[in-house]
């Protein structure tokens, strides 16, 4: 296992939701949201420098069949952005159903969906990362698609 912190994001059109590993990466912990749109690309990059992560994993919103619709080509749009902005690697990860367990998550802990809208998000990256977690202690690697910088050109 790799030591250092990672990053998740879930990007949608009104919030992104992030959530952070602890250094040795075994626990997932939401962090507030960052508001989508003119800046997020900046406040997602001050996170990846305030945190020091070592990656960054970006959630690939699949159709339940596996493939991509107009959102995920959205996201890999974004990621790439991301991926010329900063330092560390960033990854695709499959999170079909995350925001669902998310939402099965806070409603078991009390919260309506009304409630947990501004909390779905983040909450929705800790189940990213969660996965991401898991399959780098079973794998020993990092998992996921790299997305390469050339990418964007």
């Amino acid at each position: 296992m790799r030591p250092g912190v990672r990053l998740a994001l879930d990007v949608g059109s009104a919030r992104i939701g992030v959530a952070r590993s602890d250094a040795s990466g075994l626990l997932a912990v939401p962090l507030d949201a960052v508001r989508a749109g003119d800046g997020s690309m900046d406040a997602v990059a001050a996170l990846v420098n305030e945190w020091e992560a070592s990656d960054v994993y970006v959630g690939l919103p699949l159709h339940l069949s596996g493939v991509e619709g107009t959102s995920a080509g959205l996201v890999r749009s974004w990621a790439a952005d991301l991926a010329e902005r900063i330092d560390v690697p960033v990854r695709l990860m499959d999170e079909r159903l995350s925001t669902v367990q998310a939402q099965r998550a806070l409603r078991a802990g009390g919260r309506s969906t009304r409630q947990s809208r501004s909390l779905i998000d983040s909450a929705s990256a800790v189940m990213v990362l969660q996965s991401v977690l898991e399959a780098e202690q079973r794998a020993g690697e990092p998992p996921g698609e790299l997305v390469r910088r050339e990418e964007n050109e």
